[in-house]
């Protein structure tokens, strides 16, 4: 336990603080875009998911660079962007420059690269945990934000936001260099294999998680970017009282992940977990949507955050399961480049149904999503069924290695060189792990 959290909480810290700078604005920048020079509510949610856009661009470039250069490097370089992108923001002064500087924020598309280096440094058994663990502390992250962004945008302003944002980023680069331990050396059995694009697209479940990721993530913008608007504009609250809805509705949302993370890894119940996580999510839009009552808003709130965190346990370490160990960086850089696709296109048809439609139409929107989604959850294998097996590395197992690749229900093999062990994972439908012990011991 204490060594798996001291090689996952400095990475942790990184995208944590990373994510604070993305979510410490999301509380209040819709109705502060509102405001700006030349803006209108389409422009607004292009500002909320603005930053997305140019993730979905160069978050698999960026998870091809880290396969190749390495992660440290990879992280480094879009820290830098991203504390451009913040600055940028701080000074803007309409609706334009904000747009800039938002994009410029998102070209530092490191989110995948820290992932796959967290499972990198944790075993197959202990990823799930690992995962657990940066979810938790990105969970922690969101909850101070949704509290603090409020109050430090009703005293000092939107602008102190995305300076504080570019310390932070900072802040992130010192834990980097003195914090970071270095991955293990994979050993895999594809040398002879290049890491393509179109390879991560073969397996039909990677690719069902990731249209989970793009509807996931367009139902957070639009509801971020609808929550302001309506407390000032429907309620008539102010910023500096945005707390009172989501205090509870992060408190709540962060309890759900601890149900989610149990049921969907320990019991093999991830996709139940899933359709339950939609329920909630169409259940807050339309009690958000169609209320005059603050109580029930505030409760459709809630329903939202508890909907949107019981995924959150589940979806990188799902990738991570279907993916090979060789394409496990691209793999994860095209699920948040899903994303970050579905966080812009959550922001620009968000404000363009509220622009047209107001909330009633931006709730119905959302229910035409979901069926969608549904649908796509339903034809969903069990990731739990994936299994490993760990064989001591030797001359003699290290021989026959390759043979094993086209044994019926092996999924992946590679070499930890670092612990001295062979790894197989394995479809439990189709094999199980007596049969991949004994084709090592024959």
């Amino acid at each position: 336990m204490v060594s798996l959290t001291k090689k996952v909480m400095p990475l942790s810290l990184i995208i944590a603080l990373r994510f604070f700078g993305l979510f410490i604005v999301l509380s209040v920048l819709s109705q502060y875009a509102l405001g700006l020079k030349h803006s209108s509510a389409l422009l607004a949610g292009v500002a909320v998911g603005g930053y997305a856009l140019t993730q979905a661009v160069l978050q698999t470039p960026f998870g091809l660079l880290s396969d190749k250069i390495g992660r440290k490097k990879t992280i480094l370089l879009g820290l830098l962007i991203f504390i451009a992108g913040s600055i940028v923001c701080a000074i803007s002064n309409d609706i334009y420059w904000l747009l800039f500087g938002r994009f410029l924020q998102g070209a530092g598309a490191i989110g995948s690269v820290i992932t796959a280096m967290i499972a990198d440094v944790a075993s197959e058994e202990e990823r799930a945990h690992a995962m657990a663990i940066m979810g938790m502390v990105i969970a922690m992250t969101f909850a101070v934000a949704m509290i603090a962004g409020p109050l430090f945008a009703g005293f000092l302003g939107v602008p102190s936001l995305f300076w504080l944002t570019a310390i932070l980023a900072a802040t992130a680069l010192l834990i980097l260099f003195s914090s970071v331990p270095e991955p293990p050396r994979i050993v895999h059995t594809y040398s002879e294999e290049k890491v393509r694009i179109k390879h991560v697209f073969q397996d039909k479940d990677l690719v069902r998680m990731y249209i989970t990721f793009l509807f996931h993530s367009s139902t957070m913008t639009i509801a971020f970017f609808i929550i302001p608007i309506l407390l000032k504009h429907k309620f008539h609250i102010d910023p500096t009282g945005f707390w009172k809805v989501y205090l509870p509705a992060v408190i709540f949302g962060v309890i759900a992940m601890g149900p989610a993370a149990v049921f969907g890894e320990k019991y093999s119940k991830g996709k139940e977990i899933f359709l339950l996580s939609i329920f909630f999510i169409v259940l807050s839009f339309f009690l958000m949507g169609f209320t005059s009552s603050f109580l029930l808003f505030g409760i459709g709130a809630t329903f939202f955050f508890i909907g949107f965190n019981m995924f959150e346990p589940l979806l990188q370490s799902f990738v991570a399961k279907f993916a090979k160990v060789h394409q496990k960086g691209t793999a994860l850089g095209v699920a948040n480049t899903f994303a970050y696709i579905g966080v812009f296109l959550g922001g620009l048809f968000g404000g363009y149904m509220y622009q047209h439609f107001q909330e009633k139409g931006v709730a119905i929107f959302v229910f035409i999503v979901a069926i969608f989604w549904t649908w796509w959850i339903i034809g969903m294998k069990n990731p739990g069924n994936r299994k490993t097996a760990y064989i001591e590395l030797n001359d003699k197992t290290r021989a026959k290695l390759h043979d094993i690749k086209e044994a019926n229900g092996i999924t992946d093999q590679y070499i930890n060189e670092t612990e001295a062990v062979i790894v197989i994972k394995y479809d439990a439908q189709k094999t199980n792990e007596e049969f991949v012990k004994k084709f090592f011991d024959d």
